[in-house]
């Protein structure tokens, strides 16, 4: 029996600031991304900005844990990785479709989590409507399943 691994796809409204012509926001499907182990997956992220200069950003939460920094990328400039995905996390910024995709190659079970695109500014100190409804379950034949909800602006 393969092992599967999944992976929620959360849409996530973060730090939205609104203007009369455009609103700021990202946009991510919502379900769950089922892969075998080693394989890779895309995960999407479209984005609206009124800022000149886009920056985007991908978080990891797996579990009861709080989101962690994975990278980031910039319309104008360089991004960063977290050392600890440099080898299998990779995004890409293409400000004429607005999208900001994350690749994850040579999956892991220990990759099976919640993964959030997120636009600057981000808000801070908004953990409450992050942690509010989410929720895991590891399921029956080896099979790992992260599940949640969400609620943004």
């Amino acid at each position: 029996m393969p092992l599967f691994i999944s992976v929620l796809l959360a849409a996530m409204c973060l730090g939205m600031n609104t203007t009369l012509a455009q609103k700021d926001n990202v946009l991510q499907p919502e379900g769950d991304e089922t892969q075998t182990e080693g394989d890779t997956v895309t995960l999407d992220c479209l984005y609206n900005s009124s800022s000149s200069n886009d920056y985007l950003f991908w978080y990891k939460q797996d579990g009861n844990n709080r989101p962690r920094f994975v990278l980031s990328r910039f319309k104008i400039g360089q991004g960063k990785t977290e050392d600890e995905f440099k080898e299998r996390f990779s995004s890409r910024l293409n400000s004429t479709f607005r999208s900001v995709p994350l690749k994850i190659q040579k999956l892991h079970v220990s990759d099976s989590a919640v993964y959030y695109c997120a636009l600057q500014p981000t808000v801070t100190g908004n953990s409450k409507t992050l942690y509010k409804n989410l929720w895991s379950k590891e399921t029956e034949n080896s099979t790992t399943s992260t599940r949640g909800t969400h609620s943004g602006r």
